[in-house]
């Protein structure tokens, strides 16, 4: 096999809960993962050495700092003796938007290598890679449905997903995940008797109370458009509503498809949308 075409699918967090911060910098968070089959299409095609990348999106680094690259450096390092690669990546998920677009193009690309140059991989050694790039590379290794702790990279399946349709309403606005984090450590709350959300979850018990975001604590206020597509989504008939990460995307979840779509109608007008469902159901 010289080539290979594979899916980097979008996640969205279903409740954030940000805890204390870590020496690396990085901050300890308990959330639920859940892969979305909105995806980019990453291709990748043997080459003698070195690597190419290949963008339909020119907002996005070519250069070492793209996470892909970034994945087959990684790899290489380990794997001395592997060739090069071209990369061409088309672009679907919009760029930071909480959607994880990167991390799961860099995910996809470890395991596209995996898979191109049979490298004796499992899903944990590859995860012990994929740290190294982001925090939420790990989880697209498996994808599907988990419970995210430590920074993202300590992950539990979760066998009882929250199923539905997924509407995804991406504002344009940009939001700073420094900032987020740097503005939210002022205000984060006391770990006593905040929800494990694995056990909520397993009872389908997804609600607005308990399955909460905290970057919504300061993102509403700072960006107001971000608390009104959220109100919009739930008056919509969403059962659930919530912003993805620190955002700016705002989803919600509908049991019936026809009100999602109605929905959507009605946000298009204004923003960029998607349709979409979980890829494990």
């Amino acid at each position: 096999m010289n080539s290979i075409d594979l899916k980097a699918h979008a996640k969205v967090n279903i409740g954030l809960q940000v805890k204390d911060r870590c020496e690396n910098g990085f901050h300890n968070i308990h959330t639920v993962f859940q892969e979305l089959e909105l995806h980019d299409t990453v291709s990748i095609e043997k080459r003698p050495s070195d690597w190419t990348i290949k963008i339909n999106d020119s907002k996005i680094p070519t250069d070492e700092s793209n996470t892909c690259v970034r994945a087959y450096l990684a790899i290489k390092k380990q794997f001395h003796e592997i060739g090069g690669i071209s990369i061409v990546l088309k672009k679907t998920i919009p760029s930071g938007a909480g959607l994880g677009g990167g991390s799961s193009d860099a995910a996809t690309v470890l395991k596209g290598l995996r898979e191109l140059y049979r490298l004796q991989l499992d899903n944990n050694q590859l995860s012990e890679i994929a740290v190294n790039i982001g925090a939420d590379v790990p989880f697209f290794i498996a994808g599907g449905t988990q419970i995210g702790n430590g920074i993202g990279d300590i992950l539990s399946q979760v066998d009882n997903p929250r199923g539905g349709v997924y509407l995804l309403v991406v504002p344009d606005i940009f939001i700073s995940t420094a900032w987020a984090y740097n503005a939210l450590k002022k205000d984060l709350k006391d770990d006593i008797d905040r929800p494990n959300f694995a056990h909520f979850l397993e009872s389908n018990n997804v609600s607005n109370m308990i399955f909460d975001n905290d970057f919504e604590r300061i993102v509403i206020p700072t960006y107001p458009k971000i608390g009104d597509i959220k109100k919009g989504l739930l008056e919509a008939g969403a059962s659930y509503a919530s912003l993805s990460g620190s955002g700016s995307t705002v989803f919600g979840i509908f049991d019936e498809e026809a009100k999602a779509k109605q929905a959507e109608s009605h946000f298009q007008k204004q923003y960029q949308t998607f349709l979409t469902r979980p890829t494990n159901i």
